[in-house]
């Protein structure tokens, strides 16, 4: 138990770092489509290497949404479930913190937040009810892939898998939210920001934080439904 929660703080420390680092840091020069891929790659090859080096150990779920629907599933207890949100957690945001001690406070740390839309979309800001539309459902994709690719221990490209879906999401929601499904990950650049005085993240985190568990609980009622069924 302990080198599972230590494997998911570290995780998600790393998928922080690396992934928010991408978006914010990386990404700086880019705009439009090409800002999207490059962060939803980011993501993407982040959540992959994660993966390939503590999956063995923990599983990598490095996210509150999967580790929800893994608890709803059955394939882990409640107080397992707990020590790894609290790990998650922790590790987004010391994956924050070292983000901003390598690139200073003027870094976006990649905040996630309702976006203003572009004018070949209408413009405006997306409203609240959209942004959560979009962070329910992408975070049931990503999940309930997570869930499908994982119930098999044989099958060994589920981190491929699962690092691509991941990437995928963020090619549509960057543009949107942001892209979070994982209050972990929204968490740390949040409260992050928040001890650097701009509270503007924080504010929102609760669409970030719901919206996801929300999303990672309807996938775990899909699967259950749909995939348990037939294995029975």
């Amino acid at each position: 138990m302990f080198k599972k929660i230590v494997a998911e703080f570290f995780g998600t420390l790393f998928l922080v770092f690396f992934a928010c680092g991408i978006a914010s840091v990386a990404c700086s020069g880019a705009e439009g489509a090409l800002l999207n891929f490059v962060i939803a790659a980011g993501f993407g090859l982040a959540l992959i290497a994660c993966i390939y080096t503590i999956g063995y150990v923990s599983g990598s779920h490095v996210n509150p949404a999967v580790s929800i629907a893994m608890l709803i599933d059955g394939r882990m207890g409640f107080g397992e479930f707990i020590g790894y949100v609290i790990a998650q957690f922790l590790g987004a945001t010391a994956g924050a913190a070292l983000l901003w001690a390598v690139a200073g406070k003027d870094c976006s740390l990649a905040t996630n937040a309702l976006q203003t839309l572009p004018e070949a979309l209408g413009g405006g800001q997306v409203s609240v009810l959209v942004g959560i539309i979009v962070e329910v459902v992408l975070t049931c994709m990503f999940v309930y892939t997570v869930m499908a690719t994982t119930a098999k221990p044989d099958f060994h490209g589920a981190g491929i898998v699962n690092g691509f879906v991941l990437a995928l999401v963020h090619i549509l929601g960057v543009s949107f939210t942001g892209t979070s499904v994982n209050p972990a990950r929204t968490f740390g650049p949040a409260i992050i920001k928040l001890i650097q005085g701009d509270g503007a993240a924080m504010a929102q985190y609760w669409i970030f934080l719901v919206a996801p568990l929300c999303g990672g609980i309807i996938a775990a009622i899909l699967y259950r439904i749909l995939n348990r069924a037939k294995e029975a």
